[in-house]
């Protein structure tokens, strides 16, 4: 499933520094329930690894030695030492590994460019991590917390049964 035009075309005229807040509030409050994210990237904790949504007007570039994520704009996309394409969606069912990666790399709903050993050593950091982005989210907004958790379920959900491709 992709992001919907509709809400990703504002995407491209809402301030950076607004839409960056947003996302270092959720990145800081995935942390905040994952502080061993990045501890299986070895070597590989001080490169930049940059994600590019096919369905959006921008890039979030992570960078575990700092625990920190940029937002940029594609037209002026950050450096990054290995860089994955895909949409939205996908790069989140991957994040709670609800998909096998490399069957998704090799059926090509993937590129990844770059650094090829970080990106796995990222995946691999990423198994066993039993992210799930709803409850995630939803801990982390105090009296909101059944809304925020539902409204995400909801939206997982949706984007789930929307794909064609195989779940795990």
């Amino acid at each position: 499933m992709e992001f919907p035009r509709p809400l990703a075309a504002p995407l491209a005229v809402v301030p950076i520094a607004l839409i960056e807040g947003a996302v270092k509030l959720m990145f800081k409050s995935l942390l905040n329930r994952h502080p061993a994210l990045f501890d299986r990237l070895g070597e590989h904790r001080g490169k930049r690894y940059a994600f590019c949504p096919l369905d959006l007007p921008l890039v979030f570039v992570v960078e575990p030695s700092r625990a920190a994520v940029l937002v940029t704009r594609k037209r002026a996309a950050a450096a990054a030492d290995a860089v994955v394409e895909g949409p939205l969606f996908l790069f989140l069912a991957l994040l709670e590994g609800r998909c096998d990666a490399d069957a998704l790399f090799f059926s090509r709903s993937l590129t990844v460019i770059g650094d090829m050993e970080a990106m796995l050593a990222l995946r691999n950091a990423l198994d066993g991590c039993e992210v799930d982005l709803p409850r995630d989210l939803g801990a982390s907004a105090g009296p909101l917390s059944p809304l925020v958790s539902r409204t995400a379920d909801a939206i997982r959900r949706r984007a789930l049964a929307g794909e064609n491709a195989a779940w795990n």
